[in-house]
């Protein structure tokens, strides 16, 4: 009867019940206060027929049942009612209305019991009778004016950007695995970050505040040391992970089948630092090698040059640094071949530099252009290719830098299988400019060694990526996945990572990595985390309404299960992000997006009771000045003897540059 050419009929049928519905309570005022109404005068032959033909009917077989029928019928009458629906309207004042008006309709029987005169307990019966009646006809009425198809009032959407996630926690010999809370179907439910592949890399980002150390790291840290992993840490603001990396050996190193030591690289702290040359000669077996060393320390201090690797500039400066480091490592079988020395060798001026490099065959070639431009005095072009080199490189001549460099208490390859290592290199926030070149160049010799076959499983973890370069971190996020190597790489926002190592590599970075793990972050990282983690079917509802009648229609389609306003509104401790499963085990929900359950009053307490970093040496200030000038005699002896040895040999003395102008 929806249709628009039947409502006019239908109208007329509830107006016509309604008519019935009067004329069976009317009836019913004049058979049972008939008295009253014959003291008016108002009965009469055809109403005493109407009102016998009714009772033979059964309408007055009590004095109930005529006015249950009359209120059925109003009832029945009220069933098709429309009217304009009110979206604030209730049911409570509706229900109201009627009670009430059942209230006085079947309670009006109590005026009979008063001690009143035929005529004026007849009218206080029909008032109270019909108020109730009217009553009862308003608030049925209102009923069929309420909106029962609601609009939820989810004002940000929660209900419906969320998602099943996975609940299960699926382990393995290499998994991390963080317990977590989230809402799906407005209930609060629990689930698992199963990270069951650490070496398809792991990104992890967040801003300042968001958690991602508390967290995130220390429990990676904690789980991969107690899973027998190896470590590489570079730990921004040292201490802090360090420490947890330290006391979670000191728990778990017994279940090491071999037993791993710790060491510890600070330039601030050399009490509790060890002493590591990154130019080792057991890790440099080749000249590329050299090469790859001089353009992570150049490119880590210098980030511009990043995006400018094959400039001529650039390039000129890497070969020449290339040289250095190359006859250091084949002179007197590498015996000198460390950073320092190498800083050192470059202040030397250049025809006598020039010239001890011409002694080693094997970098004639690389030299070839600074020589001719030295020879045929065109000192400006010689300037203009090493000028950048020499005073970037020369903000590394520290005391400190220098003794932590030329020792050599342990090597980079951390995951060999017979001495297995964890390592953790501290950094300054207010030095970061100047250690991270020299951090650049260690990690860079850690990942070569480290990609080997037959090596143990190891974890290389980047605490504030962006602050340093890692030469080639993409190709090992790539490809040492077979060679067990998992990498970490820890920022707080893309936009670190586009200004420090240009816009195409970071990209590769931030792409690579198959688990990825986003905190509160904002733009362009907040966009990428919610197309990354992709579309849900959500719900989408709308009501019309007009005089006659309400349209309500609800439809479903694809939108963002999480949309990059709520990721810039994380709380700290509450992550987004997917991971990746394995062939063995697989999951149907990689995509999550909750708070990490942690006691943080137990870990404080049990953190309280962690024991300090162990002191390796006393160093006083003499031994670090001895060793720095130390440094300086040993180069001006290379000069001097390499340049008398030349001279007195023929074949190598007409290489002795004499310069002539």
């Amino acid at each position: 009867m929806t249709a628009a050419q039947n409502e006019q009929p239908l109208n007329r049928i509830l107006d016509v019940t309604r008519v019935i519905s009067l004329l069976i309570l009317l009836s019913h005022f004049f058979y049972f206060c008939q008295a009253a109404f014959v003291e008016w005068n108002l009965t009469g032959l055809i109403t005493n027929r109407f009102l016998d033909v009714l009772e033979k009917m059964g309408l007055f077989i009590s004095f109930g049942t005529s006015k249950w029928i009359a209120l059925g019928v109003l009832l029945l009458s009220l069933i098709g009612t429309k009217g304009k629906k009110i979206e604030k309207l209730g049911p409570v004042i509706p229900g109201v209305l009627v009670l009430f008006g059942l209230l006085f309709y079947f309670g009006s029987v109590i005026v009979f019991d008063v001690q009143l005169s035929n005529g004026k307990t007849t009218i206080s019966y029909i008032a109270l009778t019909l108020t109730g009646y009217l009553l009862f006809l308003a608030g049925g009425a209102m009923f069929s004016r309420i909106l029962r198809q609601r609009i939820r009032r989810d004002i940000f959407n929660t209900l419906n950007e969320s998602f099943p996630q996975e609940h299960r926690s699926l382990v393995n010999g290499n998994s991390i695995n963080l317990p977590y809370a989230y809402q799906y179907n407005g209930r609060k439910q629990t689930g698992w970050i199963n990270i069951l592949d650490p070496m398809r890399g792991l990104l992890v980002m967040g801003s300042p505040g968001s958690g991602k150390s508390w967290y995130i790291v220390q429990n990676l840290i904690k789980q991969q040391i107690q899973k027998g992993y190896t470590m590489f840490l570079f730990d921004f603001k040292y201490n802090d992970l360090t420490l947890l990396a330290y006391n979670y050996f000191l728990r778990y190193r017994k279940d090491y089948p071999v037993q791993p030591k710790f060491y510890v690289i600070s330039f601030d702290d050399l009490e509790h630092s060890h002493r590591c040359n990154p130019l080792d000669v057991s890790g440099m077996t080749d000249i590329a090698d050299a090469t790859e060393a001089a353009r992570s320390i150049l490119l880590g201090l210098n980030t511009e040059w990043i995006s400018k690797q094959g400039d001529f500039w650039v390039e000129s400066a890497i070969t020449f640094a290339t040289a250095l480091i190359w006859f250091l490592r084949k002179y007197a079988g590498g015996k000198y071949c460390t950073l320092p020395h190498v800083i050192e060798l470059m202040q030397i001026d250049y025809g006598r530099l020039l010239s001890v490099l011409r002694s080693e065959p094997q970098i004639q070639n690389y030299i070839g252009s600074f020589v001719s431009a030295y020879m045929n005095n065109n000192i400006e072009t010689l300037d203009n290719q090493l000028t950048s080199l020499k005073i970037g490189i020369a903000r590394l001549s520290s005391p400190t830098l220098y003794y932590i460099m030329t020792g050599n208490d342990f090597t980079l390859d951390i995951n060999d299988p017979k001495a297995p290592k964890i390592c953790c290199i501290g950094s300054s926030p207010q030095r970061s400019g100047i250690y991270g070149a020299v951090i650049s160049l260690y990690t860079n010799t850690m990942n070569r060694l480290v990609n080997k076959k037959g090596m143990l499983k190891s974890s290389h973890m980047y605490d504030e990526f962006s602050s340093i370069y890692v030469h080639r971190v993409n190709e090992t996020i790539a490809t040492a996945r077979s060679n067990k190597v998992a990498v970490t790489i820890i920022v707080q926002d893309a936009s670190q990572l586009r200004l420090n190592y240009g816009k195409e590599q970071a990209e590769v970075i931030l792409n690579l990595p198959a688990n990825r793990i986003f905190g509160q972050v904002a733009n362009d990282s907040a966009e990428m985390a919610s197309k990354m983690i992709g579309k849900n079917v959500q719900a989408r509802s709308s009501i019309q309404t007009n005089r006659a009648e309400t349209s309500f229609s609800i439809s479903e389609q694809l939108d963002m299960a999480i949309p990059a306003s709520r990721i810039s509104m994380l709380s700290s401790g509450e992550f987004a992000g997917v991971v990746a499963d394995t062939p063995d085990q697989q999951m149907e929900y990689k995509a999550f997006h909750g708070k990490i359950i942690q006691d943080n009053k137990k870990l404080n307490n049990e953190q309280s009771k962690f024991k300090g970093l162990p002191v390796i040496r006393k160093v006083v200030p003499a031994d670090i000045q001895r060793n720095y000038e130390g440094v300086k005699r040993d180069i001006e002896n290379i000069v001097e003897s390499e340049l008398k040895r030349m001279r007195n040999t023929p074949g190598l003395a007409s290489l002795v540059i004499v310069k002539k102008y």
